[in-house]
Parts: structure tokens; sequence; C-alpha cells
């Protein structure tokens, strides 16, 4: 029953963030009150839901420089974990399906955020080439799943390359991020909501503006790949 509750008020506050986030972008083109937003619903979710996170590696980062965050993918909590957490403003690539849903979508459509069409290769690459002007004009971070689903087994799956040529194409440092966690926190079958704690880390910015072929991106791939399991394994084994 309380899980049910839980719900409740998670998607109260989903609905109250995302009819805010639709007129502050409509409001202010600069995106500042929608990046104080971002914020608050990160907060509402981790104290709705009862979790607590314990961050390492933020001393890597400069809140005033631009990155590409490199995540594994284990659940829907991730996001709000990343938002509250990440110190630097960003964005994020999601599926064009999402900008369907009414309120939620329409202002994820209008943020600082890059739609992209998964199915269309074509498509896609044109959608990281935009993501190219918004981020370099704005100074936007933007962080990205290079898995690109939510991992069903909690083992780091392949990445794709999609993620490194937007590096490459921006040349803004990558910064690999590992959650533990969060798989733990969301049963279906009894539908339940386990409050719980949340490992983050965040590993020392690669940078990529040496990119220069398709054989650079796959290399920074795999060493990206590489730091997030070494990373995954240890908090694993700290628990």
């Amino acid at each position: 029953m309380f899980s049910y509750l839980r719900l409740l008020f998670l998607i109260l506050h989903t609905i109250l963030c995302s009819v805010l986030a639709l007129i502050f972008t409509l409001i202010d083109r600069s995106h500042r009150l929608y990046f104080i937003l971002t914020k608050i619903f990160g907060f509402g979710i981790l104290t709705i839901s009862g979790i607590k996170v314990k961050v390492t590696g933020r001393e890597n980062l400069n809140r005033d420089t631009a990155y590409v965050f490199a995540s594994n993918h284990l659940s829907l909590f991730d996001i709000p974990v990343l938002q509250y957490w990440v110190p630097n403003n960003f964005g994020f690539i999601f599926k064009k399906e999402l900008a369907k849903i009414p309120v939620f979508g329409w202002q994820l459509y209008l943020g600082p955020h890059i739609i992209i069409d998964r199915k269309n290769p074509e498509k896609a690459m044109k959608s990281i080439e935009r993501a190219k002007k918004h981020l370099t004009k704005r100074g936007i971070s933007v962080l990205l799943f290079p898995e690109g689903t939510r991992s069903k087994t909690g083992e780091i799956q392949s990445f794709k390359r999609g993620a490194f040529h937007l590096a490459a194409r921006v040349g803004f440092p990558v910064v690999p991020v590992t959650i533990e966690g969060t798989q733990n926190l969301l049963k279906k079958k009894p539908f339940r909501i386990n409050p719980g704690t949340v490992s983050l880390h965040f590993d020392k910015p690669i940078e990529s503006d040496n990119l220069n072929s398709r054989k650079d991106e796959l290399e920074l791939m795999e060493k990206v790949r590489d730091i997030v399991i070494k990373n995954y394994k240890s908090v694993k084994q700290w628990q």
C-alpha cells in the first residue's frame, strides 16, 4: 500500500514539474529556470522514493566546463539521480516517441535536450549534427546512455558509437559515469518501490578534441566502457 502512495506522489510531482517546465521553456529560452527546476524535480523524486545517494568523484568536474557524460543505465531512477547530482547544466538525448507524451514530452521537446530517431541511423546522425550547434553555442553539457537502453541483467551492455561520434563532433571532454543500485529500487511483480542507497561515481574527464576517425571514436568508446565496468565492479565489492 505504501508503495502505491509513493507512486501517487511521484506522479503528482512529475505532472507539476512538467507543467512548470513547459511554462519555463516558453518564457525563458536561456533555460536558467528550467535547470533550477531540474534540480527540484530530481530532489523530489529521490526524497519521495526514500533514495539516498553516495557520490564520489565530483572533485573531477568543473562546473564551468561543458562535458559529455556517458553513464551506464539500470533503471528509470537513473535520470533523477543524475539530474540532482550532476553539478553541470545538461540536456540528454531522448527517443522521439517520448515527445508525444502530453506535457511531459512537450517540455522535453522544447527543453535543452536532443530528440533522436533510433530506428533511422541517417536521421540519428543528423540529430547529432544539430546537437553540435546547440551544445557548442550554449556551452551545455549532454548526458548519454551509450548502452542505448536499460540493462535487464544489471551487467554493462555493449556501447553504441553514436555517443562518441557526438563527443568527437562537439569536442567536449567525456566523463565516464557509473551508477549502481538503482536496479533494486523498483519491483514490478508484485509492484513495490524500495527505498535504498545508490552509488554514483564520476571518473576523470577524457579529452575528445583529438578524435579524427571512426577508429578513434571506437577506441574512446571501449576505453570509457572499460572504466565504467571497472568502477561498477569496485562499487559492488564495497557493498
